[in-house]
Formats: C-alpha cells, structure tokens, sequence
C-alpha cells in the first residue's frame, strides 16, 4: 500500500493540477508494491499510469460550476474543444504556442527546478487574426476551463470599485486553474498620461499592474490588445510572452480557403488567384467568407460551389473592410 507521504503527494498533485508530479508519484507506488512481491497489482497501476498518460491531452475539461455573486458579473465561462490544428499560423508564433502548451503540461518539473512555466501572455495584432482563438486553443488543449473577463462588469464609474473588482478575478486564478482571458486589455492597460487619462484609469492600472506582478496560481492570464501602441510600457515586463499576430499572408490564406471550401468546390478552382483577392483581410474575414459560400449554396440546393461564388463573396468582404477602414480613419482624424 502507499506510504502517507505518497498519498499527501498524490492528493497535492492533483489539487495542484500537476500531472507531471501525480504520475512520477504514482509510478513510485507502482514500484513499491512490485517490491512488496504484489506483481499484478503494480502491472495494473504502471498500465493505468500509461492509459492516462495517453489521454491527457484528450482529458475532459477541468469542471467548473458557473461563478457565483459577484463573479458571475465578471467572468464568463467555456469549456472549448478547439486544438492547435485548427488554426493556421506562421512558423514563429505557432512554435510559441506549441511552446506554452508543453511547459503547461510539464509544469511540475519546471517548477521543481526552481523555474516557472509561461503562463502570463500578451497577445497583440490586429482584429480576426486569432488572438482569441488561441486562448479557446489553449484551453482545450490543456483541459482547463476558459474564463473570459466582462469588461462591462468589471468597469464601473465608482472609484476604487474596478480595482476591487479586479482583484477578486485574480483571487479566481488561485482557487480555479483556468485559462483567465482580457480582451480588449487596452481599456485597462492604456498609457499613463495619455489626454484622456483620467485618475480612476490610472489607479486601475496601477491595481493591475501589482496584482499580475503578485499572481503566483497555476492559472494562465492572457491579455490581448487590437491597439498595442497605447499600452503602458510598465505591462510589457509584466508578461512571461509576448505574442504578435499579423494578417495571413497568400499561402495561409490558400490553406485556409482550402480547409473551408475545397471539399465542396469544383476541381477547377483557382486557390492562388483567390487568395490574391482576399489579400488584406483577416483570418476571420476570409473564414466568415467561406461560410457564406456555404450557406448561399445551401440555401439554393447547390451541392458544391464554383470559384465565382468564392470569388464574389471575397469581393464583398473586401468592399465591407474598406468601408470600415474609411470609417476608423475618419474617426481618428
């Protein structure tokens, strides 16, 4: 049978969501009852071991009950099913994506060694490039549950309320590990001394600035910003990454049309030409692109699409990103 000191390890890992830690530990009960002359039983702990080891990146996500009281104002939860290969990424920032997810997964051995795995990111790029899709990623791939900041509720016109309110989500991140996801971060992170600046914006800046310096959970914060420029430069040390996202360029954006598209589309399909087209949209422009392709073929009882429905309805997206661009400027000017 176990040893105390091995149950305590057991049960620590697993309230710590260490997985690394509970298997090392659970092999070392394995190999004491095979010492013990209990052969069987260790063969089925060691296949046991092996079973979870294998699923654990299938795992079910970690259960969370919907947030109560306040925090049910301030956090939405999800458990998403999205895995990295569902984005399409550039070599860079797909390798630091890979390279959160498994110092995640060998979190204990990190930090048995006196070193802390990344899990404070900042996410910047323009809009439809998948910043928020890389939270959903991360989520799904580590099992953890995807809690997203409601900036209507955590936002408020009395002073002091918002930094109150902030640090009950950092409270959150210790109790539920989680992937904890501010979009939108530059509402809360923008310069000190900017014309707009007022006292409140600052004081919670500040709030933050503290709070994400003193976070020691298990949870991953990430922050992610349309609008990285504005950003108080004190933020950018405060993160373990800092991940950028462009527009995809003509062979992401053939990949893309590809996944969407080619199982419906004719043979004949001009993939390079179409993507020359969609040049300058987003990953989410091209994608709801695609989608409306699908839905205008379902609507006319058409059993595939040809590169002029692709074609047309690329042109459409462009026309709406135009007007949207004019618009931006003219608010700026």
């Amino acid at each position: 049978m176990a040893s105390g000191e091995q149950l305590k390890a057991l049960l620590k890992s697993h309230v710590d969501g260490d997985d690394e830690r509970f298997f090392s530990v659970a092999m070392q009960v394995a190999a004491h009852e095979a010492r013990r002359g209990h052969g069987r039983l260790a063969e089925e702990l060691r296949a046991l071991i092996d079973s979870a080891r294998t699923g654990l990146g299938r795992r079910a996500p970690i259960p969370i009950g919907r947030p109560r009281g306040e925090l049910a104002n301030l956090l939405e939860v999800s458990h998403p099913s999205v895995r990295l290969g569902d984005m399409i990424l550039g070599g860079d920032l797909g390798e630091q994506i890979r390279r959160v997810i498994r110092e995640q997964r060998h979190a204990g051995r990190i930090v048995e060694s006196g070193l802390t795995p990344r899990r404070k990111l900042l996410l910047t790029g323009p809009p439809g490039t998948g910043k928020t899709l890389t939270a959903s990623v991360l989520a799904g791939e580590l099992g953890f549950p995807l809690l997203e900041v409601r900036l209507d509720g955590l936002i408020t016109k009395y002073m002091g309320e918002t930094a109150a309110k902030l640090r009950q989500i950092f409270e959150a991140t210790t109790r539920t590990r989680g992937v904890y996801f501010f979009d939108e971060f530059d509402a809360i992170g923008s310069q000190r001394g900017l014309p707009n600046d007022v006292g409140e914006i600052r004081r919670i800046l500040n709030s933050f600035l503290q709070m994400i310096e003193q976070e020691r959970s298990h949870s991953l914060v990430i922050a992610a910003t349309n609008h990285p420029a504005i950003l108080d430069s004190a933020l950018f040390r405060r993160f373990d990454d800092i991940l950028h996202y462009e527009l995809p360029d003509r062979p992401q954006i053939v990949r893309l049309l590809k996944t969407r598209l080619s199982a419906a589309a004719g043979a004949r399909v001009r993939w390079g030409s179409l993507a020359q087209l969609a040049a300058g949209l987003s990953y989410a422009e091209v994608t709801r692109a695609a989608n409306e392709v699908l839905k205008d073929a379902l609507i006319h009882s058409r059993d595939s699409v040809n590169e002029g429905d692709i074609r047309a309805m690329l042109k459409e997206r462009q026309s709406v990103a135009e007007k949207l661009a004019t618009r931006r400027r003219g608010a700026e000017a």
